[in-house]
């Protein structure tokens, strides 16, 4: 059975980057030793690693990869944090249609 990671890596222009591999420590790697030009983080040296999450499932990593590249940065850094509560506040729904906003 093959482990699948996601991870997030804070480079150094102070963005983060989401990622996804079956081989973590190799592709963290990859990330600091430059190895691929057309990278995002080939320009952004260095990068730390901020956060990584463990899948059995490659389908469950994908997801969750595809989910945490479209969160905003203070979702990202909720969940780097640990800091449960600040996201499920940071995942509620905003919008003034949202029924919690309705008179009832």
């Amino acid at each position: 059975m093959h482990s699948y990671y996601v991870y997030i890596l804070k480079c150094s222009d102070d963005s983060y980057y989401t990622g996804i591999t079956n081989n973590l420590d190799k592709r963290i790697n990859e990330h600091i030793f430059g190895k691929n030009k057309d990278c995002y983080t080939y320009n952004r040296q260095p990068t730390e690693v901020k956060f990584y999450e463990t899948f059995n499932d490659v389908l469950q990593a994908i997801y969750f990869e595809k989910k945490i590249k479209k969160w905003t940065r203070a979702k990202k850094e909720a969940l780097i944090n640990g800091d449960f509560d600040m996201l499920q506040i940071l995942a509620e729904c905003r919008n003034a249609t949202h029924y919690k906003y309705f008179d009832k």
